[in-house]
């Protein structure tokens, strides 16, 4: 601006570039979701002069000068619609004023539209690299005015547009520092010309940031920022009021953590675990429950860059000083800061809950009957973590039912000549101790890990092997069991009766089983369903067909434990009498038994009366033999 024209009142037009009209109403129209985020808009900028301003003064206090005390003040008529928003910060000089106000009319306008993609979404993040913040404030009025007096310049500006072809500047007098922005509220914009609306949303977006914010001189934001005082500063009942007030809970919770990180990024957090998981964590809630915060303005509460999915029952608040205040966080995305922050939270939650494993198991195992289905889901998505969470993980066994137990328990107890892992899955304990699966492993005294998870059945097969030791479902068909000694085995079948009964059973299923074989596992049980080498077992069958009504289960190995006695009762019958009716029907109780158990047995229509018709020829049977003595 030339000397002649910086005598006040005196007025200089600038004209924005061709494309200024088409981005700003793109940003007021499709880059702010709720028009409310003017506000906050307006204060982040006012809050980011006085950071500037306090900076400069650490170093020379005169700067402040009688001014010392920073603060926002906020101004609203209801009755006239209109609202001024004042800061007493570093304030701007002509210059800096078209720069800072100007930057989408810069020369980098034209590179923006440039990289224009048509996306949508891309679009939006590419204009979050542009300083637009301000531009939000034509979403709620219709002209603007900004009066500002830079600290280093004796000389006041006033900068006046209405968001289209043009805006001036002109020299006037301002007595002290900083910026006053000023409009009156477009007639669809009016609903913020009431003062519960402007106090809710400082509550809601700037309720935290470290000046003092009033409207129509009264206190608008009560709040302490937490966790931005020293942790010694803090008492625990400060960090349990806390967690109520952003977990919306009435309990304390488990525990916290309260973080001050200078490197890789700079960033302050409180992070909490809750005692007790939230029934909707579990089904359709699965947005992240933390906070993120620049500089102290709040950007949102489902901050889902910060922590992963799995990590969803943690609660907390981050305040980062490397983020940008600008638009990309209305439509945040992932970028290097953001995916600094989550690494390092990741590894101290990680590092928290290992310290409770080893130091306080009991803590750590309430931690995991509320918490552990997330570890699981760990497991199974965090590719990078995977490790640290196996170590994690626990589950109950036949070394102790009523204890939880770790991968790293159950290798130290094996014995030398175990080669693998052993688990099985059942709905409730009573389920897998009398499931005939188990009877080899009781009887050798060998340790089995209760599921009762349906989650498990995908966590065992992906962590496949721990610590060089397989992981083996013990309903599989190709277990390596030990072979009993000859002078162990109870007295057993011929090898031609031993071909003929099994080849009978084969006759009598068909293609509802895929072989019928000799059992190794079985002690007392006479016959049991397992699954084929690279199959599916019962469980995940169900859940499949759960998901897909069209579904076809495999076919299942049914297995005969030839030292029965039912089973070498069958032989002799089959021996004597092959074409005896009772011989079938055993066969297919038999079979439909064993998928009773394991639960895929579809209709009971035939098995009842089958079986009644056995106990009736059975109690005939018992009635003559009583007669007979």
């Amino acid at each position: 601006m030339s000397e002649e024209n910086k005598e006040k009142g005196k007025k200089q037009e600038y004209e924005f570039q061709a494309e200024m009209s088409q981005l700003l109403n793109l940003i007021t129209h499709s880059l702010y979701t709720h028009r409310e985020i003017f506000l906050r808009e307006l204060i982040s900028n006012a809050s980011d002069a006085l950071n500037k301003l306090h900076f400069l003064s650490l170093t020379d206090q005169k700067i402040l000068g009688n001014d010392g005390e920073l603060k926002i003040n906020i101004k609203l008529d209801e009755k006239e619609k209109t609202f001024s928003i004042e800061d007493n910060g570093i304030g701007m000089t002509e210059e800096e004023l078209i720069s800072n106000i100007g930057t989408i009319a810069s020369s980098g306008t034209g590179k923006f539209f440039s990289n224009l993609t048509g996306d949508n979404k891309k679009d939006l993040e590419l204009i979050g690299q542009f300083g637009v913040g301000f531009y939000a404030v034509f979403m709620v009025a219709d002209e603007v005015t900004v009066d500002t007096k830079s600290y280093s310049s004796d000389q006041g500006y006033r900068w006046v547009s209405s968001g289209s072809g043009s805006y001036t500047i002109e020299a006037i007098d301002k007595p002290e520092r900083g910026t006053t922005i000023s409009f009156k509220f477009k007639t669809d914009a009016e609903e913020f010309a009431s003062k519960w609306r402007i106090e809710s949303t400082i509550k809601k977006y700037s309720d935290f940031v470290s000046f003092p914010i009033s409207l129509n001189e009264e206190k608008a934001n009560k709040s302490t920022a937490l966790w931005a005082r020293p942790k010694s500063d803090v008492k625990d009942e400060e960090y349990v009021e806390f967690f109520k007030y952003i977990a919306n809970s009435t309990e304390e919770p488990l525990a916290h953590l309260h973080l001050s990180v200078e490197a890789p990024v700079q960033f302050k957090a409180i992070m909490y675990i809750p005692k007790t998981a939230d029934r909707f964590l579990f089904s359709q809630d699965l947005d992240t429950k933390i906070h993120l915060y620049v500089k102290r303005i709040f950007i949102q509460n489902d901050c889902k860059e910060l922590i992963p999915q799995w990590l969803r029952f943690v609660k907390g608040i981050v305040d980062s000083e490397d983020l940008d205040l600008n638009i990309s966080r209305e439509v945040t995305q992932k970028n290097v800061v953001m995916d600094k922050i989550n690494k390092y939270l990741v590894r101290k939650l990680l590092g928290e809950f290992k310290e409770w494993s080893e130091k306080d198991v009991e803590k750590y195992n309430g931690f995991w009957k509320d918490f552990g289905s997330f570890i699981k889901e760990g497991i199974h998505m965090d590719f990078a973590n995977r490790e640290k969470l196996i170590e994690m993980y626990r589950c109950y066994s036949s070394f102790d039912p009523e204890k939880l137990t770790s991968l790293k328990d159950y290798v130290d107890r094996m014995g030398t000549d175990q080669e693998e892992i052993y688990y099985v899955f059942g709905k409730d304990k009573e389920t897998i101790v009398n499931s005939p699966n188990i009877e080899y492993f009781k009887k050798n005294n060998i340790e089995v890990l209760y599921l009762y998870d349906e989650i498990d059945d995908f966590i065992m097969p992906s962590i496949g092997t721990y610590k060089e030791k397989n992981l083996v479902g013990i309903d599989k068909a190709d277990l390596k069991l030990k072979k009993e000694k000859d002078e162990d085995k109870k007295e057993t079948l011929s090898k031609t009766a031993k071909k003929k009964l099994l080849g009978y059973f084969k006759d009598i299923l068909g293609d509802r089983v895929g072989d019928v074989i000799e059992s190794e596992r079985l002690v007392d049980s006479a016959c049991t369903l397992v699954s084929p080498k690279d199959g599916m077992n019962a469980n995940m069958e169900r859940m499949m067909k759960m998901m897909d009504q069209n579904f076809k289960a495999g076919k299942k190995v049914m297995e005969v434990n030839l030292q029965n006695p039912l089973i070498q009762n069958l032989s002799k019958i089959q021996e004597k009498f092959p074409q005896d009716a009772l011989l079938k029907e055993c066969i297919e109780q038999l079979f439909e038994g064993a998928c009773l158990l394991e639960g895929s047995l579809e209709s009971p229509s035939k098995m009842v009366p089958r079986s009644t018709s056995l106990m009736e020829k059975a109690a005939d049977y018992y009635l003559k033999s009583l007669e007979t003595k």
